[in-house]
């Protein structure tokens, strides 16, 4: 009789008002949403592109000190991260939850960007510099930990699952578009200080372009601030007060979802040892660094087709399927790879493969062959990431769904501690990998790197290209099999939000609260 009283209201809930057919999302509110994340990446871009190289190379500071600077920003941050994430999660507003911390960290931002990028004359000796550099540092981390409420957004600006799949879709195609704002910092470096005989010099451009890479971020946050809406309904602060902060941990590590989404970006972390050996590979096998730029100008590509059919799989197979063929596929994909460039390879004869050692073969038909096996091994690039975005927020509904509360900021505080372990063990064999295949490096007379010969050596660099990104993703999709977010279960699990969502919004009307902003 229970059951049949549950499904009698999910129906009603659902012929009532029903989330999955209604849209939500203004276009204005789908342009702020691109605008702020345009902003903020291309802030935090700038600043991991160019601080280490300012305070060495300008500031005057030794490349030791900052390595100790950065070892206690990390455990700065792992602080931080645990407040900021408890914080954003109990903040109750008339604006909502998440986006009055859209333009709070503005003035952080902007101090911290002023004592980044300039050399005031008052810094002469070494403990000031580094006193300034530790608090522009730790300035900088404190606002974008609270601006990290930006990312949560895209779970709550709309409870249309189809509708939020279509945004993640659309802000991942325009970041195919790239940064550009550091780069044009970079070559300005290259090219005004000697077309204005130094009256403009390089520090005055880092400067420069840091001052107006934070108005921007500044004038997208305030933009986002204004233009988008809340529409996921929270716990009331009386629900939030009876669950303590010990309790919200504990409801956190009992997120399955969330683990083995951790475990599966644990996986595809490897991917990134290939890809920090591809100069490797381009230098001694191919024989030429360039080949790699050139190969990426075509690889790249079928990510502009790849992403606007991203939702149209998700929403026909669901986007846990998705994921797991996509990883299975591009596993496969670089297996072959590997196989295929081994072609010809005959000890007797010592020819090591086509792809292996590219001396004696058509360096074109060597490099057409390579770029069309990596654009295959490419092609689900970005059907996971957009699938993997989909998935992170099934987990927050998960979260929702088990506990009774939105706790995303505390969810993602977990992730990222799992992410930076996952980093440190891949920034580590990153290295070990280069040393396991014997490459010693060997300069010429004036100092340019010789390419290497050796046999093992240039098969252990083809091997780190190809059979590293094929474990790492093919483990990738293995591991989402466990993912327990998927078909009937997540279809009730949706429909049971829907009235719990409901129930809020008529228990704060009765009460007369006003917590949830524009959950219309």
């Amino acid at each position: 009789m229970e059951n049949n009283v549950t499904t009698t209201v999910v129906e009603e809930a659902n012929s009532e008002v029903s989330v999955a057919n209604r849209r939500y999302l203004r276009p204005k509110e789908i342009a702020a949403y691109l605008l702020t994340s345009f902003g903020q990446k291309n802030l935090s871009q700038y600043v991991n592109a160019f601080r280490q190289f300012f305070a060495i190379s300008f500031l005057g500071m030794s490349g030791s000190t900052y390595g100790v600077i950065m070892f206690i920003e990390s455990i700065y941050d792992a602080v931080d991260d645990s407040i900021s994430g408890l914080i954003i999660d109990r903040t109750r507003t008339r604006w909502g939850r998440l986006r009055p911390w859209l333009v709070i960290p503005t003035p952080f931002w902007a101090v911290a960007m002023v004592m980044l990028f300039t050399t005031p004359s008052f810094l002469v000796h070494e403990w000031q510099k580094v006193v300034w550099t530790i608090i522009a540092i730790f300035v900088y981390n404190l606002g974008m930990s609270y601006f990290g409420a930006w990312t949560i957004m895209l779970y709550n600006i709309t409870p249309n699952n189809n509708e939020r799949d279509n945004l993640i879709a659309t802000s991942k195609f325009a970041d195919l578009f790239g940064v550009f704002l550091p780069s044009i910092a970079s070559f300005a470096v290259g090219i005004l200080p000697k077309a204005t005989d130094n009256k403009i010099g390089m520090q005055d451009i880092y400067t420069g372009f840091a001052v107006i890479i934070t108005v921007i971020a500044a004038f997208t946050a305030f933009f986002g601030f204004s233009a988008m809406r809340e529409r996921v309904p929270l716990a009331s602060r009386e629900q939030m007060q009876e669950v303590g902060v010990l309790e919200s941990f504990k409801n956190v590590f009992k997120n399955r979802p969330m683990f083995i989404l951790v475990l599966s970006g644990f996986f595809a972390g490897f991917k990134s040892v290939g890809v920090a050996s591809e100069s490797f590979y381009w230098m001694h096998n191919s024989k030429n660094i360039a080949h790699g730029s050139i190969a990426g100008l075509f690889t790249g590509i079928p990510n502009y087709i790849m992403v606007p059919l991203a939702p149209k799989l998700i929403r026909k197979f669901g986007a846990k399927k998705v994921a797991v063929a996509s990883g299975i596929f591009a596993g496969f994909a670089y297996a072959a790879t590997f196989f295929i460039g081994l072609a010809g390879m005959n000890r007797a004869s010592d020819s090591r493969g086509f792809l292996v050692d590219w001396d004696g073969h058509n360096t074109v038909v060597n490099l057409a062959i390579l770029t069309l096996c990596l654009t295959i091994c490419g092609l689900p690039n970005q059907l996971l990431n957009v699938a993997g975005a989909v998935l992170q927020g099934d987990v927050y509904d998960y979260s929702e769904w088990k506990t009774g509360m939105r706790n995303e900021a505390l969810v993602q505080t977990v992730q990222n501690y799992f992410g930076k372990a996952a980093n440190s063990i891949t920034n580590l064999l990153s290295g070990v990998v280069i040393s396991a295949v014997g490459y010693v490096a060997r300069k010429d007379e004036f100092g340019n790197i010789v390419a290497e010969s050796n046999e093992k050596t240039l098969l252990g660099f083809w091997a780190v290209f190809c059979l590293l990104p094929a474990i790492a993703r093919f483990l990738y999709g293995v591991t989402l099999l466990f993912f327990n977010v998927d078909g009937k279960f997540k279809e009730q699990m949706l429909a049971d939000l829907e009235v719990r969502r409901r129930e809020k919004l008529e228990n704060l009307n009765l009460n007369g609260e006003s917590e949830v902003a524009d959950a219309e």
